[in-house]
């Protein structure tokens, strides 16, 4: 199926991690120019890379989502090489576990500004160009955590999903347009962030990381973690021309796992 996105300029916020190169390996396999961003150079390099020995069109650049006042440099220097910003990706790091009580004032402050703040300012930039230019796409990664807490990650369930708040909101605001804004869900998909989380849970329950994944994975339907690049093409997919009737909604790659309608 041809997704229709050969030649676009894509940004991917946090395309240095599991998820985040996934999903630009999955925009540079459909023909589009993508600008792979992250707090770590050499991770986004490494993804970059990747994409251009695979044939694909990308490069590497260093983005702190937190550090507000830094967008404007990296929005122009996307803007040089492959022109303004048409498809959007924002996904940011997961915070360390926390329960809900007990948090430091400043310990949210400071994740409230790189996985809220950072994201809406971003998008905000970028959004003048693809209003004139009556086509855009923007597109969330949060966690299943906002749909059904997960305990002992309450910044995360907290602050994710204030996204999902912005994101349909924004969807009315600029459909008219031609942009479509969405959220996509991970379920327990194989990254090192889960393997970490799964860690630290057999730490907390005197187990092995092994058995908190099987026992894990017999709770989801598919039985089974999902991989990255299955993550990535569902990106793919609701950046393209194919989807250019989905917007304002969530898309769960969860496998079946949360039970919520």
């Amino acid at each position: 199926m041809d997704l229709r996105i050969k030649g676009t300029s894509a940004l991917v916020v946090g395309g240095g991690g599991g998820l985040g190169g996934a999903i630009s390996r999955a925009l540079a396999a459909e023909g589009a120019n993508v600008a792979v961003a992250g707090r770590h150079r050499e991770s986004v390099d490494v993804v970059a890379d990747e994409i251009r020995r695979d044939g694909g069109d990308a490069f590497g650049l260093a983005l702190d989502i937190g550090d507000l006042a830094s967008f404007g440099a990296v929005l122009d220097e996307v803007a040089a090489r492959n022109g303004d910003v048409e498809i959007l990706v924002n996904l940011t790091g997961g915070p360390p576990p926390t329960p809900a009580a007990g948090v430091e004032p400043a310990t949210w402050e400071g994740h409230f500004r790189s996985m809220v703040l950072g994201v809406i300012h971003l998008t905000d930039l970028v959004l003048p160009a693809m209003r004139s230019r009556g086509w855009g796409r923007i597109i969330t990664s949060t966690s299943s955590g906002v749909l059904t807490p997960i305990p002992n990650l309450a910044i995360s369930n907290t602050l994710r999903a204030s996204l999902h708040g912005w994101s349909k909101t924004l969807a009315a605001e600029v459909g008219a347009y031609g942009v479509t804004v969405n959220v996509v869900v991970p379920g327990r998909i194989a990254t090192t962030r889960v393997a970490r989380l799964d860690a630290a849970k057999a730490q907390r329950e005197d187990s092995t990381p092994e058995q908190v994944a099987a026992a894990s994975a017999s709770g989801i339907p598919l039985r089974r973690y999902g991989t990255p690049e299955e993550y990535g093409a569902a990106v793919a997919f609701l950046a393209s021309a194919a989807a250019s009737y989905i917007t304002g909604t969530t898309l769960r790659v969860d496998g079946g796992l949360v039970p919520s309608l």
